[in-house]
């Protein structure tokens, strides 16, 4: 299982202190996912090294609409591993699902953000995974944690129904923040998803990345062929 995470300097820890905690919890791998321009300076290689975890190359685009967020996709798809793009609106949200060089549609729920049915088809269609953020379950309280364990109960109706792809993240941003798989698992529980699924969520980010590193390896990707063929010559 890996977990998806922040890091100095957007983030408290640095990917080290990360990496050993996760490494303590259980974990077999981490993605780094700060957002596009808040880059951490770490060497993958020497920390995997260190603590027998794969540290994982990713950037959350954040972008103001769709347009900008289009650019920085082609601007990192080359140069990261895992590609993660900020929703919370209608719009990016949709256009996030519409991409196959889009790993993840992150926070899809946040801000006014919303999954329907048609979004699901797209992400279904597209390998685009929808992520079921918990930090909200774990980090909110009263009316807030309340509206977050909503959201998340019918975000899992939609990807349920419609069998979306998906990951799971707590989305920490310090080592602090970080929780095992079996406390995730818990909190999957309160709303109504099963160990599995909470197992199978956080186990994606690292199919995710073999993946792509495959692909990458073998120069599979050509400049007329688009990302969501090897999707489905995947499956």
């Amino acid at each position: 299982m890996y977990e998806a995470v922040r890091v100095h300097p957007e983030g408290q820890s640095t990917v080290a202190r990360l990496a050993k905690r996760a490494a303590d919890y259980g974990y077999e791998g981490m993605v780094v996912r700060n957002h596009s321009g808040t880059r951490a300076d770490y060497d993958a290689d020497t920390i995997a090294n260190e603590y027998g975890i794969d540290v994982v190359d990713g950037v959350e685009i954040r972008a103001a609409d769709p347009q900008q967020a289009s650019g920085s996709v082609g601007n990192y798809r080359t140069s990261r591993t895992l590609i993660a793009l900020e929703g919370g609106t209608n719009a990016l949200n949709r256009f996030a699902v519409e991409q196959a060089k889009v790993d993840v549609l992150a926070g899809p729920m946040a801000g006014d953000g919303d999954v329907n049915h048609v979004l699901a088809k797209a992400a279904v269609e597209n390998g685009v995974r929808i992520e079921f953020d918990l930090s909200g379950a774990l980090r909110e309280s009263g009316g807030r944690r309340v509206r977050t364990l909503q959201s998340l109960r019918k975000l899992s109706e939609i990807v349920d129904y419609y069998d979306a792809p998906y990951v799971v993240s707590a989305d920490p941003y310090s080592h602090l923040e970080l929780r095992s798989p079996r406390e995730l698992q818990a909190v999957g529980e309160e709303i109504g998803l099963s160990s599995d699924f909470i197992e199978d969520g956080l186990a994606e980010w690292g199919r995710l990345a073999e993946r792509n590193r495959r692909i990458d390896s073998e120069s599979f990707i050509e400049p007329e062929v688009e990302w969501g063929q090897y999707e489905a010559d995947d499956s």
